[in-house]
């Protein structure tokens, strides 16, 4: 085809409407084939093709791969283009290049070398394509090729500011898929002042950039604040004509005030008493802005003014200092609870939700608790409500309690079933949090249970059951309420469960009145009986048994129940198991012996309540860190841990593991053998497959409650099955020594663990939890890096078989030889059911796991402090809090960590100072830290020095992790 200037390729034209025209998926890959069959013989055979030829027929290839075609050639051609001087070609090259080239590709050396020509050239449009290409790639080899000539493009007085602005758009997406690479270094004093450039879409792309280097390293840019006030100042207090080509809808660069603010929210409030006036009059006049009548009536001018308002309010809490603009906010936002708009009405309760935790806006959140409570029952979109009753949650305090807890319970009959679990949750830590009487605390949990027992978790029943223990003053009533409870004709099983053990405890306190006397109260628990599952029925038994202790006069109707052909040759081999040995208990035992081995539940350890743990793994932002063990069903255990204290363990039909004795997780180890390992390896098989494997760990790692999270199966082919377990299982066991590594449908793995110096003891449990054998089952380990110079590992024999619902038991020995960095794999392999199994786990074997500690003088410390502080020595992080800042568990995470607390070091009572020595084969290592919290920017700046920088670095990204 001729070439003719100003057809607009013409034969492009025909070839996209021939392939319109075409009648079938058949016809249209014939034209395809065709054309392709052309473009090959042209690009082979025609050596005349001038730019446009080639241009027209790398799109016509485009056109193809958009159809959905593969594309194996013309990719040298498309890269020619990109050497011609006219536009059109070169923009063709590049489109191609971003579209079917890969970062991988050999050509991308050519490429890199033609975006460099582009960007030396004076030609600004050759220079924004090439900057075009790079952002559409972002591949690390294009990082490394040019982050020299891009920020100098960025900073430089010649670039005009399209380019500038492509410039900082290209750093953008470079630094998201090279963060590491992206290094402004002496640029960056120049890229913060881009704030201050006269071109507004110049400095809407720099907010954007700076945004982006501010989240990894805030301190070196920190001087972009002033900046930043100063240029959003300007924006607020300008007229919609004085921004005329950056007003959207009467609002003044509504979409880079939002950046600005967002910007300024990574850093505390300004020092500068100049700078922080000037920030206070900006929010103090968008929030007057606010109030204006609304300069037009399109939906497009409310959404830009309230974007740049809810902004505002989120930096007002987050500077949290100023009383007066936090009650303003508060004010505004409650003017929105009652909006039309369903978005803005969402937008308002999250917002308050905030502002509720603050406490100078506590008491204004406070004032609209009727029109949220209004919201909770009339609110249409269940989204609203479900933060209606967050924002009821954060405003709730003790003067509030019982009005809101009694709303959110009436609610609570009628309310969305995905928003029920959540409710019944926060419900139950109100009623606990704020209770002045234990009566109604009770009242509200039994309430809970009446109201929505489906959605009431194990947490929230263990929880009352271990305040009841612990409080003499409630047990009498608790007893009361819930043998009236349970009288009902339609009485859910938790109901059960927590009238079961509280009777079986404090059954005694009511059994005066010939209403609940100690007959009665039997009958009644046992008419429960037939109707509940295996689990509740075991507890059940539990309470006969106690029963006999407490009233003596109805042993032998308990002991005609435990005797029956139903109980001693029921199926489930939990129950029968229990009814033998309780029948057999009562009958041979003195009254003395008895009274003993089935005395009265001492008080548990008071911990935090584990309710709050359970609420934060469904929502982690709302709610602090906590967790606690929790109180259990009165299985066989209780009586011998009936002096302790512990815990029981959960009803389930767990193999008689003959394991030592759990210990707290992550507390340290001082015994010589705790993991009572001294025993031989064996592989212990129940008569019958277990109920209820889940918990086939729980006693002797004493987590019952936590979860493991499972790895992802890859694809083997159908050859078998892999699981390569991801690092959340690895990063759990920083602070801890026990617990589940992994686990799925087949098999459970855990570990009990003991370090000292440079040697370390694991105890590793593999659980079956299926009723068919695992076969041909070894464990072996690989170690990634060089690992296996700086850890020597030695495993123990392990059974080959894993018998159904049965257990074994392997040791490993693990010696630190010098300084590590990865932590060796320990792979699993078996074949259940003739089908191979694979698993790849990270063993938390972790440097501060061979730290001990190292007390030291003040004078010391600053000492040694001092001598360390040459870079190589040197790690420091700043790192956004994860929890709350609470002084008690900071102390107790970094205990645990594996460091000695130094109190009284520090000039700044704040901050935390700890020492520690790292134990290797070859010498040991001194660590020092220094952590200094930030509570108003909830950030902290860890420091840590060693003589290793390895180490350094090691030990500071590990406890960022926990912190």
């Amino acid at each position: 085809m001729p070439t003719v200037k100003g057809d607009a390729m013409r034969g492009l034209a025909v070839f996209i409407s021939d392939i319109r025209n075409c009648k079938s998926k058949e016809a249209e890959i014939k034209r395809i084939n065709k054309e392709l069959a052309n473009i090959r013989s042209k690009f082979k055979g025609d050596k005349t093709l001038d730019g446009y030829q080639k241009k027209k027929y790398v799109c016509k290839l485009l056109f193809i791969f958009l159809l959905g075609h593969d594309i194996d050639f013309g990719h040298m051609e498309a890269v020619n283009l990109l050497s011609s001087n006219k536009y059109t070609e070169k923009q063709i090259g590049y489109l191609f290049i971003s579209v079917l080239v890969s970062a991988s590709s050999e050509l991308m050396k050519l490429v890199i070398q033609s975006i460099k020509n582009d960007l030396s050239s004076r030609n600004p449009t050759h220079i924004c394509l090439a900057l075009q290409c790079v952002a559409n790639i972002g591949s690390r080899e294009m990082a490394e090729a040019l982050m020299g000539d891009i920020p100098k493009l960025l900073v430089s007085g010649d670039t005009i500011d399209s380019v500038k602005q492509s410039a900082a758009l290209c750093l953008l997406r470079l630094q998201r898929t090279s963060p590491d690479l992206v290094q402004m270094g002496e640029w960056t004093s120049r890229v913060i002042h881009l704030l201050n450039d006269q071109h507004m879409g110049v400095v809407t792309a720099a907010v954007s950039l700076i945004e982006a280097l501010v989240k990894k390293n805030p301190d070196e840019y920190k001087g972009c604040v002033s900046l930043a006030v100063s240029r959003l100042s300007r924006i607020v207090t300008s007229s919609y004509t004085d921004l005329q080509d950056y007003t959207y809808y009467f609002v003044p660069a509504p979409w880079l005030s939002v950046k600005l603010i967002r910007l300024l929210q990574y850093y505390p409030p300004p020092e500068d008493p100049a700078v922080k006036t000037r920030l206070t009059e900006c929010l103090e006049t968008i929030l007057n802005k606010a109030q204006e009548p609304p300069k037009s009536k399109k939906v497009q001018h409310s959404n830009a003014k309230n974007a740049v308002l809810f902004e505002a309010i989120n930096l007002i809490i987050h500077m949290d200092s100023d009383p007066n603009l936090l009650v303003r906010a508060c004010n505004q936002l409650g003017q929105f609870l009652q909006h039309r708009e369903t978005n803005l009405r969402y937008l308002a309760l999250e917002s308050m939700c905030l502002l509720a935790t603050s406490e100078f806006s506590h008491e204004a959140v406070k004032k609209h608790q009727e029109t949220v409570i209004n919201a909770l029952k009339t609110e249409r979109d269940v989204s609203v409500r479900q933060r209606a009753v967050d924002l009821l949650y954060a405003m709730c305090d003790r003067s509030n309690a019982e009005e809101i807890v009694s709303e959110m319970l009436s609610y609570l009959e009628t309310a969305d079933y995905s928003i029920r679990e959540e409710m019944v949750l926060k419900v139950a830590i109100l009623a606990e949090k704020y209770a002045v009487d234990y009566t109604w605390y009770v009242d509200v949990i039994l309430n809970l249970i009446r109201i929505a027992g489906d959605y009431v978790s194990e947490e929230v029943w263990y929880r009352v059951i271990q305040i009841v223990i612990n409080r003499d003053d409630v047990q009498g009533y608790a007893a009361k309420t819930v043998f009236e409870a349970l009288q009902a004709p339609a009485c859910h099983e938790n109901m059960v469960k927590v009238g079961g053990y509280i009777l079986g405890e404090f059954g005694n306190l009511i059994a005066g009145d010939p209403r609940s006397s100690p007959s009665v109260q039997f009958q009644l628990l046992h008419s429960k009986f037939h109707l509940c599952s295996g689990a509740t029925k075991g507890l059940i038994l539990s309470t006969y048994v106690k029963f006999i202790n407490l009233f003596p006069e109805i042993k032998n109707q308990i002991q005609d129940i435990l005797g029956h052909d139903n109980q001693l040759r029921n199926s489930d081999v939990e129950l029968q198991q229990r009814s033998i040995e309780y029948l057999r208990l009562t009958s041979i035992t003195t009254a003395d012996v008895l009274a003993t081995v089935l005395e009265e539940m001492p008080p548990f350890p008071e911990r935090e309540s584990s309710i709050l743990a359970k609420l934060k793994k469904k929502k982690p932002s709302s709610v602090k860190e906590g967790g606690e063990g929790r109180p259990h069903p009165h299985p066989r255990a209780e009586m011998n841990n009936a002096e302790s204290g512990a815990p029981a363990p959960p009803v389930t039909a767990v193999p008689p593991l003959q394991m030592s004795s759990p210990s707290t997780p992550g507390s340290a180890t001082q015994s010589a053998d705790l993991l009572g390992l001294g025993m031989p390896v064996t592989n212990q098989a129940n008569t019958a497959p277990p109920q209820n494997n889940a918990a086939l760990l729980v006693d002797i790692l004493g987590n019952a409650g936590e979860t493991p999270k499972n790895g992802m199966p890859n694809d083997t082919g159908g050859l078998g099955n892999s699981f390569n377990i991801d690092d959340d299982s690895f990063t759990r066991f920083i602070s801890k020594n026990n617990g589940v590594l992994f686990e799925n449908d087949l098999i459970q793995v855990g570990l009990k663990s003991e370090y000292r110096q440079n040697l370390g003891r694991f105890g590793m449990y593999y659980g079956n939890k299926t009723s068919f054998p695992l076969q041909e089952f070894s464990t072996d380990f690989t170690y990634p890096g060089d690992s296996n110079t700086e850890l020597n590992v030695q495993l123990k024999p392990v059974p080959t078989l894993v018998e159904g619902g049965a257990q074994c038991q392997q040791l490993i020995n693990i010696e630190c030889i010098k300084e590590f960095k990865d932590a060796p794999i320990l792979n699993v392999h078996f074949r259940y059911s003739g089908t191979p199994q694979n698993i790849s786990i990270k063993l938390p074997v972790m440097v501060n796991k061979f730290l001990g500690p190292a007390e030291m003088k003040k004078e010391d410390f600053f000492l040694r402090w001092k001598q360390l502080n040459l870079p190589e020595q040197e790690a420091q992080s700043i790192f956004k809090a994860k929890f709350t800042m609470d002084q008690e568990q900071i102390n107790a995470k970094l205990i645990a960590y594996g460091m000695t607390l130094l109190e009284g070091i520090d000039p700044n009572p704040e901050n935390y100072v700890a020492a520690g020595i790292l134990h290797t084969r070859d010498q040991q290592i001194g660590c020092l830290l220094r952590l200094e919290p930030n509570k108003q920017t909830q950030l902290f700046r860890l420091t840590l020095h060693s003589t290793k920088q390895l180490v350094s670095t090691q030990l500071c990204e590990l406890l960022e992790t926990q912190l």
